[in-house]
């Protein structure tokens, strides 16, 4: 995205993360970008080995501030900030405002001006068709093929299917493939080299079926994904979100269909509130986990409320 649209003013940019070989991504920067997009960790890297000055940048962007907090990445975040130069100026791009990214801003951040775009609540996309199912746990495998059979029928459609661990998402990558299907996984087992491939021959089409856990929940733009199936439901809400998110994009309609189980009924209210805002059906069978919605807990921090202390910003509804 940085590169099309730099290529026009003459602005080079560059991509570095972990997983791959460092001189290419130096020699990239050396070469003159402007722009550099990159994931925590390796960014400290290359500033500690001189090949990115962090002291001389003049515009900061966190994206997905409250997924980078959420994942243990504040330590590193909280380096860079740091590292930079006082007069830079910062964005920070969340679908949530959690009690660790308004204290990140209100640490950071001059005078902040918080911009809404949309529902202050968490909402899904209206475009999309959600369709929860309630199942038992050991009827998931038997129903996957036949979810398949009704969203991916031509085994030509994109379609993607969220588990919620590693070692489950390669388990349902064999169970496809020895049912016929072109399919492969992404997962944080595998290096970066293969989760590029992997992505790569989803997004031309050559692999239509991607089983993926959530590191695949959000960043990943695709305008031609038709359905997302949860084969497992995600640990917040706010992933359940974005995950449905890869599908009714660039003004397209999507379709989801997520097998829910007792084991996630803490997510049940939650789940209900979701639906209703959207105008979908809420099932019978989702009702009788009851409404009640569990508290958000940080990963790291557990379940708490904001100290009152945060500097206030200025908000703006579009």
């Amino acid at each position: 995205m940085c590169r099309d649209a730099g290529r026009e003013a003459g602005v080079k940019s560059v991509c570095i993360f972990g997983g791959v070989p460092k001189p290419p991504q130096k020699a990239a920067i050396r070469d003159g970008a402007r722009v550099v997009v990159a994931t925590p960790g390796r960014l400290l890297d290359l500033h500690q080995e001189g090949a990115v000055p962090l002291g001389k940048c003049s515009f900061l962007v966190l994206d997905e501030a409250d997924r980078m907090l959420d994942m243990g990445f504040e330590k590193d975040v909280r380096a860079i900030i740091g590292l930079t130069s006082a007069k830079r100026r910062t964005v920070m791009f969340t679908a949530t405002w959690p009690d660790s990214v308004r204290t990140l801003a209100s640490e950071f951040l001059s005078s902040p001006i918080r911009v809404n775009v949309g529902s202050q609540d968490l909402a899904a996309n209206k475009r999309i068709t959600q369709v929860v199912e309630v199942v038992e746990q050991e009827e998931k495998e038997r129903k996957l093929p036949q979810l398949l059979q009704r969203y991916h029928a031509s085994r030509a459609n994109r379609v993607l299917v969220f588990a919620l661990y590693k070692k489950e998402a390669a388990r349902i990558e064999t169970f496809l493939k020895g049912k016929g299907y072109n399919a492969i996984a992404i997962q944080g087992d595998m290096s970066q080299a293969a989760r590029i491939a992997a992505l790569d021959s989803f997004k031309d089409g050559s692999v239509p079926l991607l089983v993926a856990t959530d590191v695949a929940a959000r960043g990943l733009d695709i305008p031609d994904v038709e359905a997302v199936i949860n084969y497992t439901f995600p640990l917040t809400i706010e992933d359940y979100v974005h995950r449905i998110g890869r599908t009714g994009r660039a003004g397209k309609t999507g379709q989801s269909h997520t097998l829910f189980t007792s084991f996630d009924k803490a997510h049940a209210g939650a789940l209900q509130n979701i639906l209703r805002e959207a105008g979908q059906p809420v099932p019978d069978a989702l009702l009788r986990f009851g409404s009640a919605v569990k508290k958000k807990e940080h990963k790291m921090y557990g379940a708490f409320s904001g100290s009152g202390s945060e500097k206030q910003a200025t908000r703006i509804v579009f």
